[in-house]
């Protein structure tokens, strides 16, 4: 059903293009009174195929809806001048009026495919052991207390607790956690996160229908529906401009005596203009910000993020880049440099597909160094990582792993947690039953991310940081990013409570994430912003904004764009309102018929259009031009 109706939207878009091709080639014809048809204008073509629609939506407006819009004011204009016999007035009319309706689908509200998403996340298919026997059952059918085995690479399809096997779990996806987390018997995992590295057994605690991923998608539904459309300027003041029309009208026919004045007066009061002040305006802009690789996904989201004065953002992928990386690297055994730490290090994850391993091994590699390989290897899963070098035996991993083995790491315990506080991760490296040194791992911040927070800041909007990661990793990059507000181990929910907490206090928040995690806070907060380069697709159908190559070096101009838009659209408004009152007094004063008066609104129309087109020549001058190429999704 939903494909139905996009699909019949989308040929009701292309039917409107063609109306509008076609009303322009009749009133052409009309203007230069080609071809002769005994009597009867060709502009009659426009009247139908544009004003038709126009007026039976005013109909339906007023009578079923009892509401007032722009199409009530553009119908009485077009039927006056019918009555007249102006047809080619009355076609022009219509015409301009529907290049307006073709600019604002050009800028509406596209589908959102955040729900489908969510959807297609949900594993299909269960592996659940029964008679000592592992068998694919549709996920729907997983029992409470069912055991379930779960490989590599798998996602995990229901809320529970691990029973056998020491895996790694990447959260990032439901929590934004950077580092994956590693997982023994008894601990509890959620739906949605992945398998990373091994295989284990888990037994079912709540069924498909009130998994973690499932409460996300209801969530995420009752957003969707809560979010109402902002409605275009046109329509909010067409009560107004009725009255005032018609007004207008009555005393031109009062004073003059002449029906003629009063039709020219509605004709040039039609505010044809005045509708094209805002979709003009927005197509520019949106056209603007594609060159710097922001992608506007809804017409209204640039007034929404004009109106921004707090922005929050989530860190892992967004603040930082994703990933960790070796930050920290101290020798505890005076005989070994740091670099000998490293490459030792390296030579024992040379075989790990840990990420943590491969943070380490990257870090040695980048430095023009080839890490040799290991003799032979053991993966002590959840602990780190036992492997054999030219008759050593190395050992890198947690510090519960060192102790197990007896090896001393007390001299190293106050440089962990200092970097612990820092949020970063530890390994500790040994040779032969000694400590030789340690490593530090964590995501670290982006280089454009601080002078980004600085030029929000200067712009009035107050930064936030959301994210599910661990207190000590959220409160050390939002130091370097230099934001002050901080809410750290927020599960999905708790960032969409936290972004109804400041819109309750009368804020309008802009949520900018990357993940899963975010897309429940994107789609409820005043605007969202996603990160497309690295972003879930479900993160980038639930925003109004994208950043098409994850740079957040573009957003000061983002919000100083929008802003400068809807100063734009005000400039238009005022424009047309000029146009439209100058023409009211030429028009009492007989000096504009019904023709003239549409082709009065013709050069008005344009004057709007031109001024909304300065807007693609702005340019980011506080950022260096690095977005083009992007890679468009």
């Amino acid at each position: 059903m939903k494909n139905i109706v996009k699909g019949w939207i989308a040929n009701e878009t292309k039917v409107t293009l063609w109306c509008v091709i076609f009303s322009a080639i009749s009133l052409i014809l009309s203007l230069i009174q080609i071809p002769d048809f005994h009597g009867f204008d060709i502009a009659w073509a426009a009247i139908i195929l544009c004003g038709v629609p126009i007026v039976t939506e005013a109909c339906i407006g007023l009578v079923k809806r009892h509401d007032v819009t722009a199409d009530l004011l553009v119908s009485m204009a077009l039927i006056a001048s019918v009555i007249t016999r102006e047809w080619f007035a009355a076609g022009e009319v219509a015409f301009i009026m529907q290049i307006g309706s073709l600019l604002e689908d050009y800028t509406a509200n596209r589908a959102k495919k955040g729900i489908e998403s969510l959807i297609k996340l949900t594993p299909q298919k269960a592996r659940v052991i029964r008679n000592g026997k592992e068998i694919l059952i549709p996920v729907e059918d997983v029992n409470i207390g069912d055991e379930l085995s779960i490989l590599a690479g798998e996602t995990i399809p229901v809320d529970g607790v691990i029973t056998e096997g020491n895996v790694s779990i990447d959260q990032s996806a439901m929590t934004g956690e950077s580092i994956p987390v590693d997982k023994k018997p008894g601990d509890e995992v959620i739906s949605g996160t992945i398998n990373q590295f091994g295989t284990f057994t888990m037994k079912a605690t709540k069924k498909n229908t009130d998994s973690s991923l499932q409460r996300m998608i209801r969530l995420a539904e009752e957003t969707d529906a809560n979010k109402a459309p902002i409605v275009s300027l046109a329509d909010k003041w067409a009560a107004y401009l009725v009255g005032i029309a018609l007004t207008c009208a009555i005393i031109a026919f009062i004073v003059t005596g002449q029906f003629m004045r009063a039709v020219t007066v509605l004709v040039v009061f039609c505010p044809c203009a005045f509708v094209l002040a805002t979709p003009t305006a927005v197509a520019a802009a949106i056209g603007n910000l594609t060159k710097y690789g922001i992608l506007i996904r809804t017409g209204d989201a640039l007034e929404r993020l004009s109106k921004v004065d707090t922005i929050a953002f989530d860190k892992t992928g967004t603040l930082t880049y994703g990933k960790p990386t070796v930050v920290h690297v101290k020798s505890l055994d005076p005989s070994f440099t740091e670099e000998n730490i490293l490459k030792m290090a390296a030579i024992s994850e040379s075989e790990s597909e840990h990420p943590l391993g491969r943070a380490i091994v990257d870090k040695w590699n980048t430095q023009g160094h080839r890490t040799p390989a290991a003799d032979r290897t053991e993966i002590l899963a959840g602990l780190g990582i036992k492997a054999f070098y030219e008759g050593q035996v190395l050992i890198a991993g947690k510090p519960e792993l060192l102790k197990q083995q007896g090896i001393d790491i007390s001299f190293g315990k106050t440089t962990a947690d200092n970097w612990y506080k820092e949020g970063a991760t530890v390994i500790f490296l040994s040779i032969d039953g000694k400590a030789i040194g340690m490593i530090g791992l964590a995501d670290t911040l982006r280089k454009e991310a601080r002078s980004t927070i600085t030029r929000l800041k200067k712009q009035g909007i107050t930064p936030v940081l959301l994210t599910g990661d661990n207190s000590s990793a959220a409160f050390s990059i939002a130091k370097q990013a230099g934001i002050s507000n901080v809410f750290a181990d927020l599960m999905p929910e708790d960032k969409l409570k936290a972004v109804k907490n400041e819109t309750d206090k009368g804020k309008k928040v802009c949520m900018i994430g990357d993940g899963i995690n975010d897309s429940l806070a994107l789609s409820s907060a005043w605007a969202g912003i996603a990160m497309g380069g690295v972003g879930s697709d479900i993160a980038v159908e639930s925003s109004d904004a994208v950043l098409v190559n994850d740079n957040i070096e573009r957003i000061p101009y983002l919000m100083y764009m929008t802003r400068k838009t809807m100063k734009k659209i005000r400039q238009n408004i005022i424009l047309s309102m000029c146009i439209n009152f100058g023409a009211i007094i030429l028009s009492f004063l007989g000096i504009l018929t019904p023709v003239t008066g549409a082709v009065w609104h013709n050069i008005g129309s344009v004057a709007v259009v031109v001024n909304a087109a300065l807007l693609l020549s702005n340019k980011d001058k506080k950022a260096p031009d690095r977005s083009l190429p992007y890679p468009l999704r």
